[in-house]
């Protein structure tokens, strides 16, 4: 009879858990395998739809948002005066944009964009909301110490400058358009657009490269 060597069976124990997903993963991976198996979607739709979201549906549309107000003066007015009105100049208006309120970095000036309650995001113009936005962790610190999370995220915000924090609900939903960066003169929209980034839309980012001048 073989004997049994409990220390090597829970280091094999360990290293099979080790390998799975998280709950959240397997609650996910279940849905989908029911929704296919009874003919309502099928694998290939879903991974079409998580594609679109996370890289052309947004933060592509944020991006476009943020450089078309760098060029164009009167569109970043409108933007900031109503966003929800001025993005349907791209036909981005949707369900999660229904009441979008866009606010601008300056130099004295930066925005940091929160959901305590939840994670209320404006997913058809920034994506998928990244996985950090949603813990407990962030939705608190954001609020009592956003200079603090602004400094793990790389951010050093000076003392003069003023840091505001924008707490999104189910009915007012935000986006930052980031301070335009110095030696993009004569970009154009696209080339403006590829620089822009998903975490400088929700202000834990604030410099953003060129990779010219700054």
């Amino acid at each position: 009879m073989p004997s049994f060597d409990g220390k090597k069976a829970a280091e094999l124990h360990r290293h099979l858990h080790s390998h799975l997903p998280s709950d959240p993963a397997l609650r996910v991976k279940a849905l989908e395998s029911l929704l296919v198996e009874k003919g309502l979607t099928t694998s290939e739709t879903i991974d079409s739809w998580v594609e679109a979201y996370s890289d052309e549906i947004g933060p592509k549309r944020g991006a476009k948002i943020v450089a078309r107000a760098w060029v164009d003066d009167g569109f970043r007015d409108r933007l900031l005066a109503n966003a929800t009105e001025a993005i349907t100049e791209f036909g981005f208006e949707g369900r999660a944009t229904a009441h979008l309120k866009a606010v601008a970095n300056t130099v004295d000036t930066h925005n940091l964009i929160v959901c305590t309650l939840c994670s209320c995001y404006p997913f058809s113009i920034l994506g998928v909301a990244p996985n950090w936005y949603k813990t407990a962790a962030y939705r608190s610190r954001a609020v009592r110490d956003p200079r603090g999370v602004l400094a793990e995220f790389g951010v050093d915000i000076a003392p003069d400058t003023k840091v505001n924090v924008w707490d999104s609900t189910a009915e007012l939903r935000y986006m930052v358009v980031p301070e335009r960066p110095k030696g993009t003169d004569g970009w154009t929209e696209e080339e403006l657009a590829a620089i822009v980034t998903r975490n400088s839309m929700i202000g834990t980012e604030r410099d953003l490269g060129t990779g010219g001048d700054s």
